[in-house]
């Protein structure tokens, strides 16, 4: 299935792929920050309900449908003919960083749900490791998209 008719809006729909990938990458980047300030309150504490809610607005308002609206615009440009060069290779390991990011915000949302019910597993570090995942992960997407080394 192609998507012929968005050729001519696809300088639209990268910038809004930009702009959505952006959003879904702050708060990637900065929920596991919270989760490690998180790790400092006592369960129950007028503290740790305050981080309860900073990171379900965060992950609601932010990542979420950053989340969401960078698949639909990436699936959109990729559903275009001629927008991708489907014989080249880096497209498959934008699309594997991709698919791990997506792994990630999931794992996000699980932490997110343990400190909600305050059943948290895992200390500072474990948090502070996980902060640099999505980074990483973008760096990889970045080059794949500019430098199309393969």
């Amino acid at each position: 299935m192609t998507l012929g008719f968005l050729l001519p809006f696809i300088p639209w729909i990268k910038a809004f792929h930009v702009a959505s990938v952006i959003a879904w990458m702050a708060g990637m980047f900065y929920l596991p920050r919270l989760y490690v300030y998180h790790c400092e309150t006592a369960v129950g504490s007028l503290s740790s309900e305050r981080f309860k809610v900073m990171e379900r607005r965060l992950f609601k308002q932010i990542i979420n449908p950053g989340m969401i609206a960078s698949w639909v615009f990436g699936l959109a440009m990729a559903l275009t003919p001629g927008v991708i060069n489907w014989a080249a290779g880096w497209w498959h390991v934008k699309l594997a960083a991709v698919l791990l990011l997506s792994g990630f915000h999931g794992a996000l949302s699980r932490w997110r749900r343990d400190f909600l019910n305050d059943r948290n597993r895992h200390g500072q570090r474990f948090y502070r490791i996980a902060n640099e995942v999505p980074t990483v992960l973008m760096l990889i997407v970045v080059i794949m998209v500019i430098v199309q080394p393969f």
